[in-house]
């Protein structure tokens, strides 16, 4: 059997077939005008409902037997974007027309099915495991179950106000780089033979970010743009690390999962494997930004 997965997210329109063992994931993100920092909801949707038919076309879905769709942020009352909307809408066509069943999951549930799936760590289907979830709007830690069609989650840590994306996305566009600025930024911190140590702010396991934004830019008066960028990112790991080892007090297990697009980051991945006394997992690089892989592989598992 084969599956299809469909995610349409802030900035990411992506398509996926899984048969079991391969991968197709097609994907296209949404253009963001050079100096500005997002695009509105209404132009979101435009744009995945004219990339849908494109991006669906590359697949080969002959033999579908399954379709799955993001359907909202995560699985809470009242969680609800409209771009999900467009999404959900082409599913539903695939699915009646192809006479299949359609299965709804949550944005969150596809990023952490998708760092299980590319990570190869499905011993994470059976037990309680922490989930690190940073991407350009979410820092959330979660205690997180797999009941057998998505995740059950309770939020145990976090960001108290920007999110880690949020960061580095502001501080890189201070800088003059394109929206989103994670890859230019760690490509700026690689460049960096200096370190410099920013204070942090963490309480338990939860996370304040905002004032890392105005040191980093009075800093930007002194320093070098990669030697800023390099104490952001520094900044960033040091506070996870020290949340994620406050959480695991929470929780029996020991157990990490890091998924969104910000865990693809070769700075942040390298201080969390460094320094937690945990079984430590990620998503590939190429499956910790948006994508619709982690939705067809629940799809896939529900067969």
């Amino acid at each position: 059997m084969k599956s299809i997965g469909i995610d349409t997210s802030n900035y990411t329109t992506s398509v996926c077939a899984y048969n079991g063992a391969e991968i197709s994931d097609k994907r296209r993100i949404i253009p963001v005008k050079r100096g500005e920092r997002g695009i509105r909801q209404s132009e979101g949707v435009f744009e995945h409902v004219r990339a849908l038919p494109r991006l669906y076309a590359e697949l080969d879905a002959a033999g579908v037997g399954a379709v799955g769709v993001s359907a909202r942020p995560r699985n809470a009352d009242g969680s609800y974007m409209p771009v999900f909307l467009a999404g959900k809408g082409y599913a539903e066509v695939i699915a009646k027309t192809a006479g299949v069943p359609l299965y709804e999951f949550s944005h969150q549930d596809g990023h952490i099915a998708a760092g299980i799936l590319s990570g190869k760590c499905d011993c994470l289907l059976e037990g309680d495991f922490a989930a690190l979830h940073i991407s350009g709007g979410t820092t959330e830690f979660l205690k997180c179950r797999y009941n057998g069609y998505n995740f059950d989650v309770e939020i145990i840590g976090g960001t108290k106000d920007i999110s880690a994306g949020q960061l580095i996305d502001r501080v890189g566009v201070y800088m003059g780089t394109e929206f989103p600025a994670g890859r230019a930024v760690e490509a700026l911190a690689e460049q960096s033979e200096k370190k410099l140590k920013l204070p942090v702010s963490v309480n338990g396991g939860y996370i304040n970010f905002s004032g890392l934004e105005n040191k980093a830019r009075f800093l930007l008066e002194t320093e070098s743009k990669a030697v800023v960028s390099r104490a952001v990112l520094d900044a960033v790991g040091e506070s996870l690390i020290k949340a994620a080892k406050s959480i695991f007090n929470k929780i029996e297990s020991k157990r990490l999962l890091a998924v969104g697009g910000v865990a693809s980051n070769k700075i942040i991945r390298g201080a969390l494997s460094a320094n937690l006394n945990a079984d430590v997992y990620f998503a590939s690089p190429e499956m910790s930004s948006d994508n619709a892989a982690g939705i067809a592989y629940l799809a896939y598992m529900q067969k």
